[in-house]
């Protein structure tokens, strides 16, 4: 006999098991809108929430997407009407559904970058934080996609997401599908493979297919040095990672990790460009593919999509892949020894003579990732006293403590660290905490009183690592880069037939600032010259020792007024090596480089030339 419970379970109507569906049009490609359309199946719960990202991952500031989408309509499954009551600027409410609700509206997008979104009538550029509303309390829910591609443009999609064999892409969750950004667009797609995953360029650029196939070797030797830093590769979901990159002329210069793929934009060539160009970004952001994709803060696992995410470890996911991607360039020989050396000297002479490095410790700078990393303010700021970027302060760290690893600790190097915090934090559901890294680097060295002092001085203490001693060892010289001239201070100066304006705050302990100077003054004299240009200052200072007077005549909000200041020896700080000053090699320092900056690679490097 059945029970009377299963003839009334059975009598009820079944619900769809939770799914999302989103489709996507570009109908208006040419004024940057695209139709989306977002299917929530299977809705028990009487009121739905619909939300609009506020964050990115990979960004740590809040980006309000919301304020790009509008003409939103809602209707259940039969194309009824049904109300949304917008509840904030980025959550709709839906209530009296049927269990299924359809949530339609346009997206604008102008901004090609790792970010937002791009379209137009060449390609779709799809950040999905930018481009797809989601449900709260569905977090665990497949997604899919399907792309509505324009007729008779050629369009092909790139994405880490899996393709389906209904045509559709999909992700298990809402984070696989925030973090699976899409490039649409004729793209030039070279490919190879590395034990058994394969990698993808979709380059969608104003090139050649042999610069593309050329970026594409570059990004091979890149993959197969950082491979060699791990000594695997990472397990990538469907066994694929795809560099996304837009070289544009109006596109913006940005790179974004994601788990299986990273978006990489800018304006230019691929081959050449801004510093070490787009191959600079692609061997920092493929780095990120084990570095914060994979080993997590547990500050940003889970990620919230919807407040701004702080964490005190970005010294280490952002800054230590800062170090990384210059080494592996030099490691590959496509940049030089001299090159890397300058770019490490630059990150360390930030450290050393920025006022910031006495009010904020490295763990405290990665927490101030929520006002600078992308965020906007219109009020003025005093950064440039009291912040250092967590990309160019880890870097920093990263590089002296290889070198202090590798002179102290025979055998060890910073690898290891890493090689030991990816054995015991291969992946998101095992994040790390800052005591997991001193752990991890007490184990990679054997000395858990030198892990605990790097941490309770570097770490969460503001003192400088001892880079004059430690360069040595390879064969370096940090030394002043304009030793015994006289200098005034590093403040941002416009000149024009009004005199010099002091544009961005001065730094404290810079001799304007001693002068009592600040932003917004306008120097009219020097010495009776009118400055109207640098030249003029130029010319002054170099008539001058540290320790000289130069009477001004300056311009405040206080008035027209005398001022006095005293110039200083230049502080700033370059990264040479022994042979720019003449010094011998010895067999030593010979050694030291080879076993730190020789190729790390597992597998055969395909040969390639320095960057021009």
């Amino acid at each position: 006999m059945r029970s009377r419970y299963l003839l009334v379970l059975a009598a009820l109507p079944l619900l769809a098991e939770p799914a999302v569906h989103y489709e996507l049009s570009f109908p208006n490609a040419v004024h940057h809108e695209a139709e989306v359309d977002a299917i929530f199946e299977g809705v028990s719960s009487s009121a739905l929430d619909i939300v609009m990202s506020r964050s990115s991952p990979g960004r740590y500031a809040l980006h309000e997407f919301g304020k790009n989408v509008y003409s939103v309509r809602v209707t259940d499954s039969t194309g009824n009407e049904l109300n949304a009551v917008q509840v904030d600027p980025s959550t709709w409410r839906i209530q009296n559904h049927t269990g299924t609700v359809r949530f339609h509206y346009t997206l604008f997008g102008d901004r090609t970058d790792g970010t937002y979104v791009g379209i137009d009538e060449t390609h779709a550029h799809l950040n999905m934080p930018a481009t797809l509303v989601w449900a709260r309390g569905w977090e665990r829910a497949p997604a899919s996609i399907r792309f509505h591609l324009p007729e008779g443009k050629n369009w092909k999609v790139a994405t880490q997401l899996v393709r389906q064999k209904d045509g559709t892409w999909f992700a298990p969750n809402l984070d696989r599908l925030m973090d699976g950004p899409a490039e649409l667009s004729v793209h030039d797609l070279p490919e190879w493979k590395v034990e058994g995953a394969r990698f993808r360029v979709a380059l969608h650029h104003m090139g050649t297919r042999a610069e593309a196939a050329q970026f594409a070797r570059m990004c091979e030797a890149v993959v197969l040095e950082e491979e060699g830093v791990f000594g695997a590769l990472p397990p990538y979901d469907d066994g694929t990672y795809t560099f996304l990159l837009e070289v544009l002329p109006y596109a913006s210069f940005d790179g974004m990790e994601h788990r299986d793929s990273t978006v990489i934009t800018g304006a230019g060539d691929v081959i050449h460009g801004r510093g070490e160009g787009m191959i600079g970004a692609a061997a920092h952001e493929f780095f990120h593919s084990w570095n914060v994709k994979r080993m997590r803060p547990k500050s940003l696992e889970p990620f919230d999509y919807e407040r701004a995410n702080m964490s005190s470890e970005l010294w280490f996911a952002e800054g230590f892949t800062n170090y990384y991607g210059p080494l592996a360039l030099e490691r590959s020989g496509m940049i030089s020894l001299n090159e890397f050396a300058h770019g490490m000297g630059n990150a360390v002479n930030a450290v050393l003579t920025s006022p910031g490095r006495l009010v904020r410790s490295p763990a405290e700078m990665s927490r101030m990732a929520p006002f600078v990393d992308a965020a906007t303010s219109i009020d003025q700021r005093n950064f440039g006293n009291t912040y250092i970027s967590y990309y160019t302060y880890g870097q920093a760290l990263a590089f002296g403590l290889d070198l202090t690893l590798r002179e102290h600790f025979p055998g060890k190097s910073l690898d290891d660290w890493m090689r030991t915090v990816w054995h015991e934090h291969p992946d998101v559901d095992r994040p790390y905490t800052m005591s997991d890294l001193q752990r991890a680097l007490a184990e990679a060295t054997g000395d858990e009183r030198f892990a605990r002092a790097f941490f309770d001085h570097h770490i969460t203490g503001k003192e400088p690592l001892d880079y004059a001693n430690a360069v040595g060892a390879a064969g370096l010289v940090l030394r002043k880069a304009h030793s015994g001239k006289a200098w005034w201070g590093n403040e941002q100066i416009r000149f024009s037939a009004a005199g010099a304006d002091i544009s961005g705050e001065t730094f404290q302990g810079s001799p304007l600032y001693r002068a009592g100077l600040e932003r917004g003054d306008r120097i009219i004299s020097v010495d009776d010259t009118d400055v109207t240009a640098e030249t003029t200052v130029d010319s002054l200072l170099s008539k001058h020792k540290p320790g000289d007077h130069l009477a001004l005549r300056v311009h405040s909000r206080r008035g027209e007024h005398d001022a006095r200041v005293t110039l200083a020896e230049d502080p700033r700080l370059e990264l040479v090596t022994f042979e720019e000053t003449g010094r011998a090699i010895t067999a030593a320092i010979k050694a030291f480089r080879e076993a730190w900056l020789s190729s790390k690679a597992i597998h055969p490097l395909p040969k390639l030339g320095p960057l021009e």
